[in-house]
């Protein structure tokens, strides 16, 4: 029995007050391992933010409309959280050490391939090539780090959350740099760094390895390959049909993706019946709690993201300055990332998880609203730097409550699920954006944007943290809840 499984059922929260579990003496140190994992993902979150001022300059270096450059934003999200649920279940027969190098591995090979690119056909197969690796990097990352006992889960996932927010947070500022002294491929080979950053990991092999080799899956068969594609298909149609409006795309184009959309909502819906041991089980999304936390995370990630988007034009139009000037202005923002990771340890121990996700996400209502109504660009600074809180904070909190939410042998595959879910939303918030900025104002856009963090507000306050139950470990595979 793994060290995850409790006997008994347990309330679905984090602990909060009281003595707190006993931790294995020979556990790796959440801090160290933190430190190790956060150092990897930062390539890959800078990587969501860094392309965005350089999109002009591909536009003219590529002599294509500016409106195609959106795809090499949209590919990245697409592939990543595509990526996560199939890393999730890849974690079955592979060790997160395994997974993460090689993730790193098609992220760097991506990654060049996209700075190299003569046309944007290319460069849009580079960013979804290394899309795919960073999703798959991401969800190693988070195994090794929820394997931890207590504490230093918590800590390590803190950690590794505040250094996602602050990569992302100064993506803008090192684009504008990159840019303007290397060009526009530096921009998008930056996310191949992770490849030398893998060598830091190598010491911490050990407690990597060790982290899968407890709990796997009973599923020991092929992937489910149908599974895996009506998932993919509905994402992608739900990111595309966003991006249509701000991509110019056909009406005719537009009507055959929401046909493909619906039919793979119609197929997964029957694939989870049929198959409840499919490459999305029934029993995962059936836990009480498990879909909550997905749209809470979903919901505060766009939020998020939405506003990442579009600060950087807005400061620029506010203040008549370049790229290079709204990245310095986002810094502090970005910076605030830390003070959350920090603070999230110690909010769990007085709160529940539902009670800590519920005021993140109020405070990335707020600080949506904040960009939104405010033209200054000090305003602009405080409510991006809100949103970050609520990012940086919803991502270590919902991550660490997950693996109490499913019985320990599905932590992997829930796990993958889960950041699937956070993807979407982050791909979800600014094609949102995009798509009605085109149509409204984009005050009215941020506006209805802060509509889908205040949902993840209201299904946070109306969780029953004392009435969820985790799954017993031994619970019968297969048979639908």
């Amino acid at each position: 029995m793994s060290q995850h499984t409790r006997q008994g059922t347990t309330p679905q929260t984090i602990p909060s007050g009281g003595a707190p579990a006993p931790e294995r003496t020979d556990a790796p140190d959440g801090r160290r391992l933190g430190l190790t994992l956060g150092m990897l993902v930062l390539p890959m979150y800078v990587a969501l933010g860094a392309p965005s001022v350089a999109l002009p300059a591909i536009g003219r270096a590529l002599a294509v409309p500016f409106g195609a450059t959106a795809w090499i934003l949209a590919a990245w999200s697409l592939t990543s959280a595509l990526a996560m649920p199939v890393a999730g279940r890849l974690l079955v027969r592979w060790s997160p050490f395994q997974v993460l190098v090689a993730g790193v591995m098609a992220l760097a090979a991506g990654s060049v391939l996209a700075g190299a690119g003569p046309t944007l056909s290319v460069v849009i197969v580079g960013r979804l090539i290394g899309g795919a690796g960073a999703g798959a990097t991401v969800i190693a990352v988070f195994a090794a780090a929820t394997a931890l006992p207590g504490r230093q889960r918590i800590r390590a996932l803190g950690i590794i959350a505040a250094a996602s927010a602050t990569a992302s947070g100064c993506g803008t500022l090192l684009g504008g740099a990159v840019t303007a002294w290397l060009g526009w491929r530096a921009v998008l080979a930056i996310p191949a760094l992770a490849l030398p950053l893998l060598l830091a990991a190598l010491p911490s092999r050990r407690a990597l390895t060790r982290s899968g080799s407890g709990e796997r899956n009973g599923s020991t068969g092929r992937l489910d390959i149908v599974g895996a594609a009506v998932l993919s298909v509905f994402a992608g149609s739900l990111i595309t049909l966003l991006q249509a409006h701000s991509v110019g795309l056909p009406a005719p184009v537009t009507l055959v993706v929401a046909a493909a959309g619906a039919l793979a909502a119609v197929g997964l819906w029957w694939r989870m019946r049929s198959t409840p041991d499919g490459f999305v089980p029934r029993r995962v999304i059936a836990s009480r709690g498990f879909l909550a936390a997905g749209l809470i995370g979903g919901t505060v990630f766009a939020g998020y993201y939405g506003v990442l988007f579009r600060a950087p034009s807005l400061i620029e139009q506010a203040t008549g300055g370049g790229p290079l000037e709204a990245g310095v202005l986002l810094v502090p923002a970005a910076a605030c990332s830390v003070l959350a990771g920090r603070l999230v340890g110690t909010l769990t121990d007085r709160f529940t998880g539902w009670q800590v996700s519920a005021g993140l996400a109020a405070l990335t209502v707020v600080g949506v609203l904040v960009v939104a109504i405010f033209t200054g660009p000090i305003p602009i600074v405080v409510g991006t730097a809100l949103t970050v809180c609520g990012f940086a904070g919803a991502q270590a909190v919902l991550v660490s409550l997950a693996p109490d939410l499913v019985a320990a042998d599905d932590r992997d595959t829930a796990q993958g699920l889960l950041n699937f879910m956070n993807a979407l939303g982050g791909g979800i918030g600014p094609a949102a954006v995009a798509g009605l900025s085109g149509i409204v104002p984009v005050s009215v856009a941020l506006a209805v944007l802060a509509a889908l963090p205040l949902a993840g507000l209201v299904l946070s306050l109306t969780r029953r943290p004392t009435a969820d139950r985790r799954p017993e470990p031994d619970a019968t595979r297969g048979n639908p809840r």
